[in-house]
């Protein structure tokens, strides 16, 4: 970045090349909360909720083969809108971190970011979702649910009697394929492709080597994403 500001400075009159110190210091002090365009959204939104793992450095995996030891990973929960890939809301954590209990914090980051104007209508989600209190929310909040129910789940109300239906819906349908046929849960393949494109442009792994840098890098790789989403719209 210190180069490329120095060669573009001879391009342009008055600007001022700046040292790796000050780029550092900038970068350190960047508002990094996720940017998001709601005007490439659609009126009624669908959303696809997952996780990935991030590796914290190429470097880390060679420790690991050597010495035996466990330096674990990044995990990012993040919710797209399947329409447009744009990400909506983003979590960053370790990976002791499951699924489901991001779930809510996740939809009031889109909640945040979106506006009233452009409310979720539907989530798609893997089994990793498939709690009670996940299916609580989404009744409260007036979502349609395409979360991937197990194939033993009752078909009673056991604290949940959104999910109950759910499953009571799945069985009426007649299985698993006729039931993601009805609810468009195929979709959900959308957010793994973001995670891909992500990885694929930015890299799978992440070079900081302190807990609060790891997660800024990660924050900028899925920002300048969505950046390029918004673009391309």
């Amino acid at each position: 970045m210190e180069g490329f500001t120095r060669k573009l400075s001879l391009f342009i009159s008055g600007l001022r090349s700046a040292d790796y110190t000050t780029l550092f210091r900038r970068i350190k002090g960047l508002d990094l909360s996720l940017k998001v365009d709601p005007r490439i959204l659609s009126n009624d939104v669908i959303v696809a909720v997952d996780s990935t793992g991030i590796k914290v450095t190429n470097r880390g995996e060679w420790m690991r083969e050597k010495w035996r030891v466990r330096r674990g990973w990044i995990k990012v929960h993040a919710i797209i809108d399947v329409e447009t890939d744009q990400i909506l809301g983003l979590e960053v954590t370790d990976e002791s971190v499951r699924d489901d209990p991001v779930f809510t914090p996740l939809l009031d980051k889109v909640s945040e970011n979106c506006g009233n104007a452009h409310p979720i209508r539907q989530v798609l989600g893997d089994g990793g979702y498939d709690r009670i209190h996940v299916f609580n929310t989404m009744e409260k909040r007036g979502i349609k649910s395409g979360v991937k129910t197990r194939e033993n789940a009752a078909t009673r109300s056991t604290g949940s009697s959104y999910r109950a239906e759910c499953v009571r819906e799945r069985v009426k349908s007649g299985g698993y394929r006729e039931w993601a046929d009805n609810t468009g849960y195929g979709m959900r393949w959308k957010i793994e492709g973001v995670f891909s494109a992500v990885k694929r442009i930015f890299g799978e792994s992440v070079t900081a080597s302190s807990r609060e840098g790891m997660m800024r890098e990660v924050m900028m790789k899925f920002n300048c994403y969505n950046i390029l989403v918004s673009m391309g719209e």
